[in-house]
């Protein structure tokens, strides 16, 4: 009898056992063909990634924008992946910052200093091209103006706007000459309305931008009474971070288009005047003095542009534009991505 249920008892084990086993076989091989499911969905979504639409700025500071909305050559190139292309106007550097970082933009043209003050205040974007190396702003007056240098700016009104790189040329200009913000009254107008400020006498100077400043000084004599072309940052093109790192194969391919229309602008100076005109509403005189201030020479971002955008930094905590906390130096780097312009091409 006992022989009998031990046997009994090894049988049940032995079945036991087996049913296990083929249960633990089971779940393996489910397992594997779940893993081997994602990984094939993932590297197919990888390869097959891409956006329904790139919203992209043009902007009349940045002629090389206008040059690739004129041609189409941006659309023609995406067109042939199904992207479709959105243009956005950005009025000024804050506005570009302001669309970028309520993703209304996934690409936005602005200085280099502007840029800074947007990462600093926790705006996620990288800095990855040069569309030019201008002298854009500059201090500007009226024509009869007793205003000869920035000291007699003490106690007078400016207008400027906010965020960009003629208000940051005025913070500088003023802290050069031993005088801060609270010395002047800035008035906070957007580029166009600072032009129209000026000229009806609303106020004693302005923080000028090209095409406007070029603009007041041929149609009412407008005079730049300090200009200091180091003192204007580099015109950079921003992306999304979230954009370049869920697409960064099409910043590359933004990239070589934008390449395209600067080449094109370098090699087609009168044409490049003319598409300036026709967009802008300018006239030629305008556009060609626009210009004659606007290098287009080299796209590269890296150290030069780390350079003058630091530089901007000890005047911006001064001006509690950015905190005091923000260590300058590791913002710039964050901010600054040369990768994909240096991939360009190859």
């Amino acid at each position: 009898m006992t022989i009998q249920k031990t046997k009994k008892s090894y049988r049940s084990y032995s079945s036991l056992r087996r049913s296990r086993f083929r249960r633990a076989i089971t779940i393996f091989v489910a397992l594997l063909c779940l893993l081997t499911a994602t990984y094939l969905t993932s590297s197919v979504h990888a390869q097959t990634s891409k956006p329904s639409v790139i919203k992209v700025d043009y902007a009349y500071y940045n002629p090389v924008s206008l040059v690739l909305k004129d041609k189409g050559w941006l659309a023609q190139d995406l067109a042939k992946d199904g992207v479709k292309i959105e243009w956005v106007l950005s009025q000024g550097s804050n506005k570009a910052l302001e669309f970028l970082n309520g993703s209304s933009l996934d690409f936005g043209s602005t200085s280099g200093a502007s840029a800074l003050i947007g990462k600093a205040n926790g705006n996620p974007i990288k800095s990855v091209y040069v569309f030019s190396k201008p002298e854009w702003t500059a201090l500007v007056t009226g024509a009869n103006s007793s205003i000869r240098s920035v000291k007699d700016l003490k106690g007078k009104k400016i207008a400027a706007t906010r965020g960009t790189d003629p208000f940051i040329f005025l913070l500088r200009a003023l802290d050069k000459n031993g005088l801060s913000a609270k010395d002047v009254e800035i008035i906070p107008l957007q580029h166009a309305d600072g032009k129209i400020a000026l000229e009806k006498g609303d106020v004693d100077a302005w923080a000028g931008l090209d095409p406007f400043m070029a603009r007041s000084e041929i149609e009412n004599g407008s005079k730049l009474f300090f200009r200091q072309p180091s003192l204007n940052s580099f015109g950079v093109l921003n992306v999304r971070e979230a954009f370049a790192n869920q697409y960064p194969e099409y910043v590359i391919k933004v990239l070589r288009s934008y390449e395209k229309a600067r080449k094109w602008a370098i090699a087609n100076p009168s044409e490049l005047r003319k598409v300036l005109i026709r967009e802008s509403k300018l006239t030629d005189a305008i556009a060609a003095r626009q210009l004659e201030r606007t290098d287009l020479s080299n796209p590269v971002i890296g150290d030069r542009q780390k350079v003058v955008m630091a530089g901007s930094g000890d005047v911006l905590k001064k001006s509690r534009v950015i905190k005091n906390s923000v260590v300058v130096d590791q913002v710039v780097r964050n901010l600054i991505d040369p990768q994909y312009i240096n991939k360009v091409g190859k």
